[in-house]
């Protein structure tokens, strides 16, 4: 089952191969989401600052019933957060809220504030002094691996540039129709791992033809077929959901899409879904 498959970061540090996104799951509805994923072969739960259920997240690793080493937890520092103070105090934030002693990873989860997103102010000291308090908390054992998300080549390369510690990850938007490739083969050549978002498209794949018609070859789902494309391109996915039903399926994926079908769905014309095609904007898409 490719839930308890794994790959492994540049500093050794197994991380599962398919995760569970928590992103608007409420914080009285993430301890349970939690404990029915584990119950279902999960180990790799992705949360943030600003979902605000990392309690939630906490309270179902801890109260799961499967070893708190065996889970993977991962967060992401507030993405308007940009200076070393407030950064070492919304990590150990993040630890006291999910009543956690470490946690698996964390990442920077935007390079400029969310409001900000497409200007052009890159931010690229705020994100050094962030960096330079996720560097300490790593040392100093509280995070066992620190990342990156929605950055793109230059705010990775800011970092890579002046750290004492790679990321290991990059998290962000990638799905069939809209994969930015430039990107996710940098990423990987920096042996930075990447991690593939909102893989259905914000749902809107469950309603493309084109998709359910390459699906049915596998005798697969949409979201099966559009995680295991993921998955073939090296990524990790982190389809999000608390239906018991969907993370049961989610997960049983053991079929490979063939080379000629994966070259058509790297073709796949981009779709728009809406207010979400603002953000986040890759510029080589």
């Amino acid at each position: 089952m490719v839930a308890s498959e794994f790959f492994t970061l540049e500093n050794g540090v197994k991380i599962p191969k398919l995760g569970l996104g928590t992103w608007r799951i409420s914080n009285s509805s993430a301890a349970q989401a939690v404990r029915d994923a584990v119950k279902i072969g999960y180990r790799h739960i992705d949360t943030a600052q600003g979902y605000g259920n990392e309690s939630g997240v906490g309270e179902g690793v801890r109260t799961c019933g499967v070893a708190r080493e065996e889970i993977f937890v991962t967060s992401k520092l507030e993405a308007g957060i940009k200076s070393y103070d407030k950064a070492v105090q919304a990590i150990d934030g993040s630890l006291k809220d999910a009543g956690l002693d470490y946690l698996d990873l964390m990442l920077i989860h935007s390079p400029k504030p969310w409001p900000e997103f497409l200007n052009e102010d890159r931010y690229f000291s705020g994100n050094l002094e962030a960096w330079r308090a996720f560097e300490n908390a790593f040392k100093a054992g509280k995070l066992r691996a620190i990342g990156v998300s929605n950055f793109e080549r230059e705010d990775l390369d800011n970092i890579l540039e002046n750290c004492s510690v790679k990321p290991t990850v990059n998290q962000f938007l990638a799905h069939i129709s809209n994969t930015p490739f430039e990107l996710v083969d940098y990423c990987q050549g920096k042996g930075v791992l990447v991690e593939a978002y909102s893989p259905i498209a914000h749902g809107e794949m469950l309603d493309n033809p084109v998709i359910a018609d390459v699906a049915k070859k596998y005798g697969a789902s949409v979201p099966q077929l559009c995680i295991r494309y993921c998955l073939q391109l090296g990524m990790i996915p982190l389809p999000k959901t608390a239906n018991p039903e969907h993370m049961r399926t989610n997960i049983e994926i053991d079929f490979s899409i063939s080379d000629e079908d994966m070259a058509f769905l790297k073709t796949v014309p981009r779709i728009v879904y809406g207010e979400a095609s603002k953000f986040p904007n890759y510029r080589n898409v």
